[in-house]
């Protein structure tokens, strides 16, 4: 706990809004997509979503992977309390759907399902795409791939139970160019990296990574580093809890701490 607060006001320091901001490319991400306040048809279909998570009070058996595929740790949980406590927050369910109808991928990743909730952001911002979500637990997974059918029956979505190590080593991520990671699935820096390093031949010059939690722990911050100073990577943005990271050769190589 310490550690994170003392990460935070160190970010707190050092972070800018958009007036700090000379790239013509992060200043139009961030007026145009980070700061936009205006209220959105979909926001109320994203509560709709939470809503029906957090009315389940039906319990299921959670599952979580250490190194391969050893599990580590199995327990019963509610559907309610797993909503509340480790699903994306409101406020980052919006943020990350206005960046998923900003840039528009056609080709979406995610590592970690979870129950959904950053999926139906992703999903709703960019609803011609086709968005792939890995999930090890798979009472987690099906619950989400349910909950999904019912309520967006329309999108190409497809959830997969895997362990995210082994399929991404298996190259059976390695379908497409992926427009649009998310990353949300381990947060250690050893696995961090190893997703980053796995993925890297499946990126394009628009590709757009996102990194939750970059200072969660001191692993985490050390893999956010390396990730910001791989020869590949040219604009990253650090809003704390998220990592953005871009490709774009014609832009110099940059960093921006950001209040979001």
């Amino acid at each position: 706990m310490f550690f994170q607060i003392k990460s935070y006001l160190t970010f707190l320091w050092h972070s800018k809004n958009e007036h700090a901001v000379h790239s013509p490319f992060v200043f139009s991400l961030l007026t145009k997509c980070f700061y936009d306040k205006k209220p959105k048809p979909e926001y109320a279909i994203l509560k709709k979503y939470r809503k029906t998570l957090l009315e389940n009070k039906n319990f299921i058996e959670v599952t979580d992977f250490g190194a391969g595929s050893r599990v580590f740790k199995s327990n019963r949980r509610q559907i309610s309390k797993i909503a509340q406590t480790a699903g994306i927050s409101p406020k980052r369910a919006e943020l990350l759907f206005r960046i998923t109808n900003y840039f528009q991928p056609k080709n979406i990743l995610e590592i970690g399902t979870s129950l959904g909730l950053a999926s139906s952001a992703i999903a709703l911002g960019s609803k011609e795409s086709f968005l792939l979500s890995l999930e090890g637990c798979q009472n987690t997974q099906s619950v989400a791939e349910n909950l999904f059918n019912q309520q967006f029956p329309d999108f190409n979505f497809d959830f997969v139970n895997s362990e995210f190590s082994k399929f991404l080593k298996d190259r059976s991520a390695n379908i497409c160019d992926w427009d649009l990671i998310y990353f949300d699935g381990n947060h250690s820096k050893k696995a961090t990296l190893e997703y980053f390093e796995l993925l890297l031949p499946t990126i394009n010059n628009d590709s757009v990574w996102i990194f939750d939690d970059i200072h969660w722990s001191e692993d985490m911050e050390e893999a956010w580093k390396m990730i910001k100073n791989h020869p590949k990577v040219k604009v990253t943005i650090d809003t704390y809890q998220w990592g953005f990271v871009f490709f774009r050769r014609e832009q110099p190589k940059e960093h921006f701490i950001i209040r979001a």
